[in-house]
């Protein structure tokens, strides 16, 4: 049977396949398309299985916002050159706009839900790791449904960090300004009362070890603790830091002056707490 050009972009379409990977599997089902499409998902499933060890510490942080429900997803990749690909970015986006309509608890619930054609999530991560070639993780899934006025969005660096900020009162330039803020500083909690004790109680400690070397009195040794302790809640918690754009006012005085509250935020960075493997690149290329 003769495989057309318009049979070949059907497939492609419909699978995300390479054009030559399209045409050989028409010609071997004899231009039938949907057993086609069925044996490249299963290919695409062998080698999403076979990728699936492999570090994908590089990627994209995706936002979607809509009807007072603000969704955000981070996705992986093996290299920075696939995370800059429109079609792993589409998919990226698709994923933030699926989060915002279902409200998915994380981001496995995310993978099993249905797109239009019937085809879940999972499915299409699998076909995009068939045509990219590299290992393609749905890493992380939050939702935020809005309990204040506004959302402060924001991507910075590549849209390698983002974060949702949910205000109540101000503006929305003001809940994007506070956004930029933790994209920049990265807090640890909002205020100290919601700051892990597990953190808090581990900083304690390795304070406390390095002033003992001090060879000070206990009494002064404890209040130097204490000094130590409230400056690392000052840094690190995000009422207490002065504000990216004016350091003469912390976060906490910006918002009283504008009746404001932050109710909650949430910030993504690429890949963090992964280890990412580095290989010289010409040991790359003798290793395959």
């Amino acid at each position: 049977m003769q495989i057309s050009a318009s049979m070949v972009k059907e497939l492609r379409e419909r699978t995300g396949s390479g054009m030559m990977e399209c045409k050989k599997a028409l010609v071997e089902v004899d231009g039938d398309i949907d057993l086609a499409v069925e044996n490249l998902r299963k290919a695409g499933q062998a080698k999403a299985d076979k990728k699936a060890g492999r570090v994908a510490a590089e990627g994209v942080i995706a936002v979607c916002e809509s009807a007072g429900v603000a969704a955000m997803v981070e996705l992986n990749c093996e290299t920075d050159f696939v995370a800059k690909k429109e079609e792993f970015q589409a998919f990226a986006t698709l994923a933030a706009q699926r989060a915002v309509t279902a409200k998915p608890a994380d981001a496995a619930a995310l993978c099993a839900l249905s797109l239009d054609d019937a085809e879940t999530l999972e499915d299409r991560r699998r076909s995009l790791i068939a045509a990219i070639g590299e290992n393609i993780t749905l890493r992380r899934c939050v939702v935020r449904e809005q309990s204040g006025d506004h959302f402060g969005v924001y991507l910075h660096q590549g849209a390698r960090i983002g974060v949702v900020v949910s205000l109540s009162g101000g503006t929305e330039e003001l809940a994007r300004n506070i956004a930029m803020h933790v994209a920049a500083t990265n807090p640890l909690a909002l205020d100290e009362s919601e700051l892990d004790a597990q953190v808090l109680a581990k900083e304690r400690e390795i304070l406390s070890a390095q002033i003992a070397d001090s060879g000070k009195p206990q009494q002064i040794q404890e209040k130097m603790l204490d000094g130590r302790v409230a400056k690392f809640l000052k840094e690190n918690t995000l009422l207490s830091q002065p504000f990216v754009k004016d350091p003469d006012v912390t976060v906490a005085k910006l918002l009283e002056k504008a009746g404001a509250k932050v109710c909650g935020y949430t910030r993504f960075e690429v890949a963090e707490g992964l280890e990412k493997k580095t290989e010289n690149f010409a040991d790359e290329v003798m290793n395959q």
